[in-house]
């Protein structure tokens, strides 16, 4: 995989002085898309859900958790990935929808661990098996499903298809639903359940989509 430009020079030396936003400074990793680096923003003990702040790049509280809804895994982004044109043409081809466009955010993962993680605001290294294709509204938002890279009970599971089936549907349900606020429900659905080869492809899509979007920014940085 080429060099990330953005933590090349300038960025990596940036970076000893300052954090690096964890969606523009932090390098996706060579094994892409086996095994990647993700950014956690929550884990299961929140009770309220916590996004990166886009300009920032600090955890800030996006809403609190409806009712007793907590999220059933690691959950965050990848960094470097974008839901554009490309991710978005792709689940139209898988969904048959029509008019569908990319949610312009980073690409969502939760990750399976055994583990017990007590807060956010993390890197780990992960191995996506597959995914949710979720439409909010007209738009994609791909939920990918990973397991944490050499966990003792996970590393076994190579697709989501192997995964116990409550697992599947807690996380599901967990998806359907976290959006939603008392009086406010949103149009949201998930249409098919995929496997990691379905996940590689986002996760490549997703990358040339970035490239795409913000191809303008390692130059930007490297001028400051």
């Amino acid at each position: 995989m080429a060099s990330n430009r953005l933590m090349d020079p300038i960025g990596r030396l940036m970076g000893l002085r300052y954090k690096s936003h964890p969606w523009h400074g932090v390098d996706i990793g060579n094994e892409t898309p086996e095994v990647i680096t993700c950014y956690i923003e929550m884990v299961p003990t929140d009770t309220v859900k916590y996004e990166v702040d886009k300009e920032s790049g600090y955890l800030k509280i996006d809403r609190p958790q409806k009712y007793s809804n907590v999220v059933p895994a690691l959950y965050g982004f990848i960094p470097q990935t974008f839901s554009g044109n490309s991710v978005a043409k792709f689940c139209m081809e898988k969904s048959g929808k029509k008019d569908i466009k990319g949610d312009s955010d980073p690409v969502d993962i939760c990750v399976l661990t055994e583990k017990e993680i007590t807060h956010g605001d993390i890197l780990v290294r992960a191995k996506p098996i597959g995914g949710f294709r979720m439409i909010d509204g007209n738009e994609s938002d791909d939920k990918l499903v990973a397991v944490l890279n050499n966990d003792a009970v996970y590393m076994g599971y190579n697709d989501i298809s192997e995964l116990p089936p409550m697992v599947v549907d807690r996380l599901k349900h967990y998806f359907l639903t976290y959006k939603d606020l008392p009086g406010n429900p949103r149009d949201v659905e998930i249409t098919d359940v995929f496997g990691k080869e379905d996940a590689y492809e986002i996760i490549k899509r997703s990358m040339n989509d970035y490239t795409k979007k913000f191809e303008n920014l390692g130059d930007i940085l490297s001028s400051v």
